[in-house]
């Protein structure tokens, strides 16, 4: 069974998308407010926190950085001994990553933005499964933006998406790269 993560802060098209994945036999896995979203609109979505059987933890700081997660994501497809790995830790695989970051740019763009505002719009588990995802790209697919939406759900219709997934992951790097620099001129500017 394949799994896709959907864990965005931008709902714009996730229900299509997960729409389009569960047609093609994936099964979802979400945190937080999307698992909500999903839910709502009767989208069947397993909590990221039931599938690890570790809760959302430290107001929310901690939800996807856990062996299930990213070792779902970064396995190499048909190495044995990951293959091991994976069985002995009772890990699927990941090949689909949607994540989009919180809104740091445009939270601190706000003229009363406190520090601990911002502090707390600095994504960490969301770069971490895109580096992951990106880096895999040979067997995973990361979507960071709605605008792939649609060229992902034509390549995954067409089983192309190993066409697609280096290019993916090129736009995945220069998001986290973009990102960063966000945080780090927002920091040396403070």
């Amino acid at each position: 069974m394949s799994y896709a993560l959907l864990s965005v802060s931008n709902k714009e098209g996730i229900i299509p998308l997960a729409d389009a994945l569960i047609e093609q036999g994936y099964k979802l896995l979400s945190s937080g407010g999307t698992a909500k979203v999903l839910m709502e609109e009767g989208v069947p979505v397993t909590k990221v926190s039931d599938y690890t059987g570790s809760p959302e933890i430290l107001s929310g700081r901690v939800k996807t950085l856990h062996p299930k997660i990213h070792g779902g994501i970064l396995a190499k497809r048909g190495d044995p001994l990951h293959d091991i790995d994976l069985k002995s830790n009772s890990i699927g695989l990941i090949d689909v990553v949607v994540v989009n970051l919180y809104p740091f740019k445009e939270t601190v763009a706000k003229p009363d933005v406190t520090w601990d505002q911002a502090i707390e719009n600095i994504d960490i588990g969301g770069p971490t499964m895109v580096r992951s995802a990106a880096k895999n790209n040979a067997y995973v697919s990361i979507l960071t933006n709605p605008n792939q939406y649609n060229r992902f759900i034509k390549a995954l219709k067409e089983t192309k998406l190993s066409d697609l997934r280096p290019q993916l992951a090129l736009e995945a790097f220069q998001h986290t790269a973009e990102y960063d620099r966000a945080i780090s001129t927002w920091m040396s500017n403070r």
